[in-house]
Parts: structure tokens; C-alpha cells; sequence
């Protein structure tokens, strides 16, 4: 599903995109730049074009658990709850890929643990 280029959302290196705690109604996925993904401020992940974040608190409507920053200049596409949700129900390839990134992610994690 492509959406207009009016859509995406303009941040700039360091500036934060979300923080942990805060509520979360939108994930991303990245257009251009490159994001950092801090939890207790570590940077575990960066999130490169073509790569999505922010996903788990659409799915389970908790908190984010972790803070995003935008290492670079970004071009964020921010997809709301309603666009999830019909996402996930009309393109199973969409949940799947949401799934393996959080797959891998978890893998990651372990590695680390």
C-alpha cells in the first residue's frame, strides 16, 4: 500500500521520536536516515530504510518500551492503529514481516542476555 509523500514526517539527527513510557498510538517505517533504539539508554538496534519500529505498542497497547532517536536526518512514515489493524487483516505478508522483525529482535536480545 504506497501513501502519499505528504504523509511522512520530517526529524532531525538527535531529535527524539518517542521515549519509553509514553503512550503509543503509531509505528514507523523508515524512508530514509537512520534510527536509534535506546532502552536504559543503550542503543540496542538502528533501524536503517525500509526498516519499521514502534510496532509492539500497537500490539499490545502498553507503554513504548523503548526510545527512538533519530541518528540521522529522517523521513519517518508514521502508520496509525486503523492502518495497522487493516494492514495485519487484508496483507498477510505485512504481519509476517512485523512478526519477523520482532523475531529477530528477540533473537538479538538473547544473544546479548
Amino acid at each position: 500500500m504506497s501513501r502519499p509523500s505528504k504523509d511522512l514526517k520530517d526529524f532531525s539527527a538527535g531529535q527524539h521520536i518517542f521515549t519509553e513510557g509514553q503512550p503509543g498510538d503509531v509505528m514507523y517505517t523508515v524512508a530514509a536516515g537512520k534510527v536509534d533504539i535506546l532502552v536504559n539508554r543503550n542503543v540496542i538496534e538502528t533501524v536503517e530504510p525500509g526498516g519499521i519500529f514502534g510496532e509492539m505498542a500497537l500490539i499490545d497497547n502498553r507503554p513504548r518500551s523503548a526510545t527512538a532517536v533519530a541518528q540521522t536526518d529522517c523521513k519517518l512514515l508514521p502508520i496509525n492503529r486503523t492502518l495497522f489493524v487493516f494492514l495485519v487483516q487484508e496483507t498477510p505478508g505485512f504481519a509476517l514481516q512485523v512478526m519477523r522483525v520482532m523475531a529477530d529482535r528477540l533473537r538479538s536480545m538473547n544473544t546479548k542476555i
